[in-house]
């Protein structure tokens, strides 16, 4: 609880800084989501393949 109060304090982050840092998260994640789930499923091919081995 200590840590939300130093970020949303007088000196912290407003509520509306942290909205606009979601939108562009949200962005970027559709922006990029053909990329991340071909890397995801790459990435889960070569670990099954490599403990099919084992």
């Amino acid at each position: 609880m200590k840590k939300w109060k130093l970020l949303i304090g007088n000196k912290g982050l407003s509520t509306v800084e942290i909205i606009l840092i979601l939108v562009v998260l949200v962005g970027l994640v559709l922006i990029f989501k053909d990329e991340m789930v071909k890397l995801v499923e790459s990435v889960f091919q070569t670990i099954t393949s490599q403990v099919s081995k084992i």
